[in-house]
């Protein structure tokens, strides 16, 4: 199994969302696995912390297929759900299983959202995440739906294509690129990535190809992004996690992307803040924080596994925790 099998910073994340479930009202804690993958994190979850459920969602149909199979000896306390998954709330509300019925009456002790791509996708060359072998440039988490990025490549304009190269990639030739791919695609319109890493490669001068990592990193992220709505989704799922859990209630973020990581921080401070009026010396009644922050700063791998697990480099870790819940 390759490194980019191994989930990040595995241990700690159990570690994270154990005292959670310590606190739970009843014998059968439940955990939510936002982005479920091959399973891993949740095999973890449910091997080591006592009589604990997970609810695992992935809108990736092989990858849940997969991830069902490796945790089947785990019975009834694994529940395996196709969706996105900012859906969280809508899938679980409509459910009739006991463990959504439990949910919908008591909240969840935990969540787990390890963001972005998932190690399967980017191994599987159909899939088309891939810059550093010639494959369909698709990019879809959920392969039933929704637009390609060659689409995206063949059908917006320069202004849209620098906008998602600039905002999603961080590209800083996001212009320059967003104008060369419309003048190529007017020739040859774009099916696969070695068509696109050789206009990066044409584009993006020498100078800045020589720092950084591959020249088509960023771009291939900026699609990805834009293919899967993944900012949109997180701003979606955020609240609606936040909104789920139980009092001493956990959420973790493992976020890998600098836009990512911001959004959750934002919202985890607004989560944290109290609703008093700022003018007021005193805590009113009803306005105390729900949530406060287990970890002050992001957490990030150590060195050991960023040589033994390289894609854990990039991680940023944020965890909440719920205080307290509105008085009905």
């Amino acid at each position: 199994m390759s490194d980019r099998h191994t989930p990040v910073m595995l241990d700690r994340i159990v570690e994270l969302l154990t005292p959670s479930c310590s606190k739970h009202y009843s014998k059968r804690p439940i955990i939510v696995d936002g982005t479920l993958g091959l399973g891993g994190h949740s095999e973890a979850i449910l091997q080591r912390i006592p009589n604990v459920c997970v609810i695992g969602l992935d809108r990736d149909t092989q990858a849940l297929a997969l991830a069902t199979e490796r945790l089947a000896s785990f019975g009834e306390r694994f529940l395996g759900i196709h969706t996105e998954y900012h859906h969280i709330a809508d899938v679980i509300a409509a459910s009739d299983h006991p463990l959504c019925q439990q949910v919908q009456q008591l909240g969840i002790n935990g969540a787990l959202y390890d963001l972005g791509v998932s190690s399967m996708q980017l191994d599987d060359d159909g899939r088309g995440f891939s810059y550093s072998r010639n494959v369909p440039l698709d990019m879809r988490m959920d392969a039933t739906t929704g637009v390609t990025a060659a689409d995206i490549l063949n059908t917006y304009d320069a202004r849209d294509l620098a906008y998602v190269f600039r905002v999603y990639g961080d590209e800083k030739f996001a212009s320059k690129i967003a104008h060369a791919v419309v003048k190529e695609r007017a020739i040859t319109p774009f099916q696969e990535s070695q068509q696109l890493v050789d206009l990066l490669y044409r584009v993006i001068p020498a100078g800045a190809r020589r720092t950084g990592g591959h020249p088509a990193k960023r771009t291939f992220q900026a699609l990805r992004v834009e293919v899967n709505h993944e900012l949109d989704s997180l701003q979606a799922a955020l609240p609606a996690v936040l909104d789920l859990l139980a009092v001493g209630g956990r959420a973790v973020f493992m976020s890998y992307q600098s836009h990512e990581d911001k959004l959750v921080k934002r919202e985890f401070a607004a989560a944290c803040a109290s609703r008093t009026p700022v003018d007021l010396p005193i805590e009113l009644p009803g306005t105390r924080p729900q949530y406060a922050l287990v970890n002050r700063r992001a957490e990030k791998a150590d060195e050991n596994e960023i040589d033994h697990n390289p894609r854990s480099a990039s991680v940023r870790v944020r965890v909440i925790e719920r205080l307290e819940r509105d008085a009905a």
